[in-house]
């Protein structure tokens, strides 16, 4: 049942062995002085059997049902050994079918891994045989019970150890190709990020190599724009289209200080939804007139998809008047929440 053979194979295995000791009894059902108690063992030893082999729920056997399997060989032995007589020349043969009856039944319970009920089981068939019999114990099937419970004990214990294993191997396994996934992602995202960066940098850098690395000012303030739109790409991620692209270098040209900030509120738009998205903040971008700009994605869950906020530096008037043109405060020019779904209104 752990090694993927069909658990109504085993049943029905088990099942054939359980009524070949039934066939036994009805077959020996003249030798026992009164037969009635051998037919109400019978019957106690078939409800115990269908109930243990029923293919329904865990594979670990309840403790109510061990107990009772184990409750089951004990009325059965007593009920069936009572009316045999041991004495006879050759013993009673066949009739004794109640010994390799309870070791199917604890073998059943052991292999459902109640292995204490089924060694307390073969225990007791020990011990009231030894009293019953003697030394002659040996000739009532006792040690072909016991090993087949013993067997049973190895086997489940060596299948419960192999299944734990295979349970573990396949976490590492899964976690290896977890590990191997995101190596293999961080890979990609280095190699993208340094082909960006080589495109964005490609001409600056001819320009620097031309020139022996005296440049003008205006290009020396290009470097700087460069520097921002590389710095976007790491930290801007889907905030940036080519429009978008475009708009935060000319706002940077025209001094506007811009700062993007992707923090995967937006990973869950669909490409449509994050083309609108983009768009408007391209738009925003292109009319403002902040000096400082900052788009943040939202969270999700949330109804915005991005906030962008601009801010003007003013210098207060009565610092200017006292030669503190240090002295400066910065108030909201725009203040733009951008929606995930066209149906919520895009400005506040």
């Amino acid at each position: 049942m752990r090694i993927g053979v069909p658990r109504y194979l085993i049943v029905g295995i088990a099942a054939l062995f359980s009524a070949y000791h039934l066939v036994l009894a009805t077959y020996t059902i003249d030798m026992p002085r009164n037969p009635v108690p051998v037919f109400v063992a019978m019957a106690l030893y078939a409800i115990a059997t269908i109930i243990s082999l029923l293919p329904i729920g865990p594979i670990r056997m309840p403790i109510w049902m061990a107990a009772f399997n184990f409750a089951i060989v004990v009325a059965i032995t007593l009920l069936v050994s009572n009316e045999l007589d041991f004495t006879g020349p050759g013993g009673p043969g066949y009739a004794s079918w109640y010994v390799a009856a309870s070791g199917t039944l604890l073998t059943i319970t052991s292999t459902r891994l109640r292995h204490s009920f089924a060694w307390l089981g073969i225990g007791f068939l020990v011990v009231q045989s030894a009293v019953l019999v003697g030394p002659g114990l040996f000739a009532l099937g006792i040690v072909g019970s016991a090993s087949w419970v013993a067997v049973s004990h190895v086997l489940s214990t060596a299948l419960a150890k192999a299944s734990k294993d295979a349970h573990r191997f396949a976490l590492a396994e899964r976690e290896a190709t977890d590990w191997q996934a995101a190596q293999e992602a961080h890979v990609y995202e280095r190699q993208f990020r340094l082909g960006q960066t080589s495109a964005m940098a490609l001409g600056m850098l001819r320009q620097i190599q031309d020139s022996g690395g005296e440049l003008t000012d205006a290009q020396r303030q290009e470097c700087l724009h460069l520097e921002g739109a590389i710095r976007d790409e790491i930290r801007g991620r889907k905030l940036l289209n080519d429009a978008v692209r475009d708009e935060v270098m000319n706002a940077r040209r025209r001094g506007i200080t811009v700062t993007l900030l992707d923090e995967g509120g937006i990973d869950d738009l669909s490409e449509q939804d994050l083309d609108r998205v983009l768009n408007r903040l391209a738009v925003a971008l292109h009319e403002t007139k902040a000096d400082k700009v900052i788009a943040r994605t939202v969270p999700e869950g949330s109804e915005v998809a991005v906030t962008v906020v601009g801010l003007r530096t003013v210098a207060d008037g009565e610092a200017v008047a006292l030669g503190q043109d240090s002295l400066e405060d910065d108030e909201v020019d725009l203040w733009l929440e951008i929606p995930r779904s066209v149906t919520v209104p895009a400005e506040a």
